[in-house]
C-alpha cells in the first residue's frame, strides 16, 4: 500500500528529516504544518525556513556532523524547530525527558557527551544542582528570557538567536543510515539505556502511523503525548510531517481538555498510551462526546473494557491497538475498522519479523502459547543501533539475532499477539519505563537507608500499568517515617518515579549470591505494614 499515491515515501534516499520538511514546502507550503493549543503555529514552508536557521545557529556553535544536541523541552514550537535544526545540521537530537533532574539528569548528560543543552528556565535549578557532575556540556540554549544563573563554567545563550540566521539551504548529506537521534528507555538492573536511532528507524515509526493507522494528508492529528518519547516524537509530529496532514500539540495532557480540543481542532486522529484512555474516560460525560471528527485512536495498551469505552462513549470507529518499544519500532498494528479487543496488533511484516519463543532456549512458541516477544528488522537501518555506551547491554538484548524485548505474549491462530506481563524488571508507571535501579540509587543515599528494593505493584486504574513500591530496610537505631522518605525523594526523582508505597522490613530476601529476590517482595505485595501515599498516615 502506498498511503496518497507517493513512491517517495517508501523511497530511503528520502527518509530524512530535512529531506521531509523541503519536498513538504515545496508541495504544501502555505498549509498548517504544526498548531499548538497555546496559539503558536507554523506553515510547512516556515518550518522549512526555521530549520535552515537553527541548523546554521547551531554550526555557530561548532556544532558539526554526528554531534549530540541535548534537548530538554516540553511540547511546543521550540521543541519542534530545535529537533529540525538538529537534523538539518546532521547532529543527533538527544532526547531528554522533562522529569529528569539529580542522577538521572546528569547520567543522561554525561553518558551522550553533548556539549550543548536546549532548555527552558524552568530547568536551569535542577542543573545547577548538578553542575559539578556534568562531564562534556559547556552551554545552555534557554528558550526565553531568563535572569542568568549563577553557573562556575556553563555558558547561556538565548534560544531566540536562530532568528538572526540565514533560512538558505544548509550544505550538509544526511543518509537515513545517520545516526538521528538518543533516547533514553529506562533500565532494570542498571542506568538507563541511550538509543541509537538511525534516521530510517525515526522515518520507520512515522511510516508506520501512515501504512497501519491510515494518516492522510487531509487529517488532523492531536498529540497530547510528550514529544522526547517516540509515540509523541515520531509516531505523530514525524508521521504528520511525512503525510504532509496538520499536527495540533498540546503542551500537557489534560483529560478534561481532551474531546474539547478535539472539537475545537477538529481533530480527525490521536494516539494515547497507558492511563491516558483511562483518564480519559474517568471524565464527566459531555455534549462534546459525539460533537467531533475523530475517527482513529491508536492506544497501547489495548484492554476491552477501554477499548469499548472508547468506541461506545466518543463513537471512534477505529480503535487500533498496537505495540513496539524504542529499540524496535512498533512491528504490530491491529487492523483500522477490524476490532480485536485486548490484541495489540498483527505484524507489520513489510517491515519487520516476530516470533514469540521460550525465554530460556529462543525456540518458536506454538501457536496460543505464552512465551517473549522478540523481533528484528527487514530495512537496513531501520533498528535501534544499540545502547549509547553499553555494548554489554547491545550485545545481551540482540541474544540470537533477535531483539529480545523482554515481555510476555502469544499468537493466536489468526496472526493476532496478546500482552501478558512484563519477564524483566521494569516497572511502568503513567506510559514511562521507570528504572528500579534509578530510583534505588537516589533512597539508598538517605543517611537512615541500609538497603532498598523498588518493585512494581498492581494499580486499580485499568490500563494503569504498575504503581511503584519500595521496601527499605533501614541502618541499625534508625528511625524514619514514609512522609520523610518521600520528601527526601521529591527533589531527587521525577514525579513519575515517587514511590506510592513504602513498607519498612528488617531485611530484604536475597539469594545465595546475595542478589535481592525481588520476585518474593512482588508476590507478597501490598500488607498491613505498607504505607500509601494516596491514603495519608496510618
Amino acid at each position: 500500500m502506498m498511503a496518497d499515491g507517493h513512491p517517495i515515501l517508501y523511497d530511503p534516499a528520502s527518509w530524512v528529516v530535512g529531506d521531509v520538511l523541503l519536498r513538504q514546502a515545496c508541495d504544501r507550503g502555505d498549509k498548517p504544518c504544526l498548531i499548538t493549543t497555546g496559539g503558536e503555529h507554523l506553515t510547512f514552508y516556515e518550518a522549512d525556513q526555521v530549520g535552515n536557521q537553527f541548523a546554521r545557529f547551531l554550526q555557530s556553535m561548532q556544532v558539526g556532523k554526528g554531534d549530540a544536541v541535548a534537548v530538554l523541552l516540553p511540547n511546543g514550537l521550540p521543541y519542534c524547530c530545535a529537533w529540525f535544526g538538529i537534523s538539518r545540521a546532521g547532529a543527533v537530537h538527544v532526547a531528554v525527558n522533562t522529569e529528569f533532574r539529580g542522577v538521572f539528569l546528569s547520567h543522561v548528560l554525561n553518558n551522550c557527551q553533548a556539549r550543548i543543552l536546549i532548555t527552558e528556565p524552568g530547568a536551569l535549578g535542577a542543573l545547577l544542582e548538578i553542575e559539578d557532575s556534568l562531564t562534556s556540556l559547556t552551554t545552555v540554549v534557554v528558550s526565553s528570557h531568563t535572569e542568568e544563573p549563577d553557573f562556575k563554567r556553563l555558558s547561556v545563550l538565548s534560544f531566540d538567536e536562530y532568528r538572526n540566521f540565514s533560512s538558505a539551504a544548509v550544505a550538509v548529506e544526511v543518509s537515513y543510515r545517520d545516526l538521528a537521534c538518543i533516547m533514553y528507555t529506562s533500565g532494570t538492573t542498571g542506568p538507563s539505556k541511550g538509543v541509537l536511532m538511525p534516521h530510517a528507524h525515526t522515518y520507520l515509526f512515522g511510516l508506520g502511523t501512515i501504512d497501519n493507522m491510515r494518516l492522510r494528508a487531509h487529517d488532523t492529528f492531536y498529540v497530547v503525548l510528550p514529544l522526547f518519547h517516540a509515540n509523541g516524537m515520531f509516531m505523530q509530529v514525524y508521521a504528520s510531517l511525512i503525510a504532509g496532514c496538520t499536527a495540533v500539540i498540546r503542551h500537557r495532557f489534560s483529560a478534561s481538555s481532551w474531546i474539547h480540543d478535539i472539537a475545537r481542532y477538529q481533530a480527525t486522529i490521536t494516539n494515547s498510551l497507558g492511563v491516558v484512555s483511562a483518564f480519559i474516560l474517568d471524565q464527566p460525560a459531555n455534549a462534546a462526546d459525539r460533537r467531533h471528527c475523530l475517527h482513529t485512536i491508536g492506544v497501547a495498551p489495548n484492554p476491552p473494557e477501554l477499548e469499548a469505552g472508547l468506541r461506545e462513549r466518543f463513537g471512534i470507529r477505529n480503535v487500533v491497538g498496537l505495540y513496539g518499544m524504542t529499540e524496535i519500532n512498533i512491528p504490530l498494528y491491529t487492523v483500522p475498522g477490524v476490532p480485536r479487543p485486548g490484541s495489540c496488533g498483527k505484524l507489520w511484516d513489510r517491515y519487520y519479523e516476530l516470533k514469540i519463543v521460550d525465554p530460556d532456549t529462543d525456540e518458536e512458541r506454538p501457536r496460543n502459547a505464552v512465551g517473549e516477544i522478540v523481533v528484528r528488522s527487514r530495512q537496513p537501518f531501520g533498528f535501534m543501533a544499540g545502547y549509547n555506551g553499553m555494548p554489554q547491554q547491545t550485545v545481551e538484548a540482540w541474544r540470537n539475532f533477535w531483539f529480545h524485548t523482554g515481555d510476555a505474549a502469544l499468537m493466536d491462530d489468526d496472526g493476532y499477539v496478546y500482552f501478558v506481563d512484563r519477564i524483566k524488571d521494569c516497572i511502568r508507571r503513567r506510559g514511562e519505563n521507570v528504572s528500579s535501579f534509578e530510583i534505588e540509587q537516589v533512597i539508598a543515599q538517605h543517611d537512615d537507608v541500609a538497603e532498598v528494593a523498588a518493585v512494581a505493584a498492581p494499580s486499580e486504574i485499568p490500563g494503569g500499568e504498575d504503581e511503584i513500591m519500595v521496601v527499605v530496610v533501614l541502618d541499625e537505631g534508625r528511625a524514619l517515617s514514609p512522609a520523610a522518605l518521600l520528601q527526601y525523594c521529591e527533589p531527587k526523582l521525577p514525579r513519575f518515579a515517587l514511590p506510592r508505597y513504602v513498607e519498612f522490613v528488617d531485611v530484604l530476601p536475597k539469594t545465595p549470591t546475595n542478589k535481592v529476590q525481588k520476585h518474593r517482595l512482588r508476590k507478597a505485595g501490598i500488607t498491613p505494614d505498607t504505607w500509601d501515599r494516596e491514603a495519608g498516615d496510618h
